[in-house]
C-alpha cells in the first residue's frame, strides 16, 4: 500500500477542536449524501477533550470545492481504507458513519488490514440500511428528484436548498453523491470483526427498527441498536444523546483493548 503524502492526508481530514495527544479514543466520522465534515463540529465539541473526533471532507465542496468528484463507491472506499490506515490504533479508533456515509464507513471497515482482530474498535452505522439490504431506486435525479429525496429526508439542508444560491452550489453535490448511492453494488464476503452499533431516529421513515436488525450479520463482534428521538437527522438539533452514547461505548472498547 503506497504512502499518502501529508498534504493529500490534511485535504480529507477535518478536526474542529485543538488535538489533545492524551486523548484515550479517536473517532472519524462519515458525513451523508451532499453533507461535510461540518456535520460533526457540534459532535467533537462535546465528546473533547477525551475523544478526539476526525471528520472526512469528501471532494468537491466548501474547501474542496475545486477538486473532482468521486463518483465510484469502491474507489472512494479503496482511497479512504489507504488514507486512514497509517493512523489506527494512535489513540484507538472507531468509525461513525452517517446515511451514505453509514456505507462508506462499512466499506473502508471491510478494507482494513489486519481484519482479525479488527484494528478499529466499533464501527457505528447511522439512519442507513445493511449493505445488502441496499437496492437501487431506479432515479437519475435531475432537480427535481433531487429536492424530493432531500425534502422526504429533512433536516437543515431541505430548508436551506429553499435558497436559491445555496441551491445552484449544492445541487451538483447531492447529484453526484446520490448516483454514487444508487450504483452502489454490494459483493459478498467476511463481515467485520469489531463491535457493531446501529443508530436511528426513531421518526425516520426512511430507516426502521426492522432495517436496523439486518446490521447484525455484518459483525463478529457484538451488536447493539440505539434509536433517539427525531427523524434522519435526529442529532442535528440535539447531538447530546448521541455523543452520550459514543462515549459510552467508546471508553468500554478501550478498556477492553487494555485488558492483558
Amino acid at each position: 500500500m503506497k504512502s499518502f503524502p501529508q498534504a493529500a492526508r490534511s485535504s480529507w481530514l477535518r478536526g474542529f477542536v485543538p488535538r489533545n495527544t492524551a486523548a484515550h479514543a479517536r473517532l472519524v466520522c462519515f458525513p451523508h449524501a451532499g453533507g461535510t465534515a461540518g456535520a460533526f463540529r457540534e459532535l467533537a465539541e462535546l465528546l473533547a477533550p477525551g475523544i478526539e473526533v476526525l471528520a472526512i471532507q469528501y471532494p468537491g465542496r466548501q474547501d474542496r470545492f475545486a477538486d473532482p468528484f468521486i463518483a465510484d463507491f469502491e474507489e472512494l472506499a479503496d482511497l479512504l481504507a489507504e488514507l486512514l490506515t497509517p493512523g489506527l490504533g494512535r489513540p484507538p479508533t472507531a468509525f461513525l458513519g452517517h446515511s451514505m456515509g453509514a456505507t462508506v464507513a462499512y466499506e473502508v471497515a471491510r478494507r482494513l488490514r489486519p481484519r482479525y482482530p479488527s484494528p478499529l474498535t466499533a464501527l457505528f452505522v447511522s439512519a442507513r440500511k445493511a449493505p445488502d439490504r441496499i437496492t437501487p431506486m431506479g432515479l437519475e435525479f435531475d432537480d427535481e428528484e433531487i429536492r424530493l429525496v432531500v425534502d422526504r429526508l429533512g433536516g437543515t439542508g431541505s430548508e436551506l436548498l429553499r435558497h436559491p444560491d445555496l441551491w445552484e452550489l449544492s445541487a451538483p453535490v447531492l447529484r453526484n453523491d446520490f448516483l454514487m448511492s444508487e450504483r452502489y453494488h454490494f459483493t459478498p464476503g467476511p463481515p467485520v470483526a469489531c463491535p457493531l452499533t446501529v443508530l436511528a431516529g426513531d421518526a425516520d421513515e426512511a430507516f426502521t427498527e426492522q432495517d436496523a436488525a439486518h446490521w447484525s450479520r455484518h459483525t463478529l463482534g457484538s451488536f447493539a441498536v440505539h434509536t433517539f428521538e427525531g427523524g434522519h437527522f435526529y442529532f442535528e438539533q440535539n447531538p447530546e444523546p448521541l455523543a452520550q452514547v459514543l462515549a459510552q461505548a467508546l471508553r468500554q472498547g478501550t478498556d477492553q483493548g487494555s485488558k492483558p
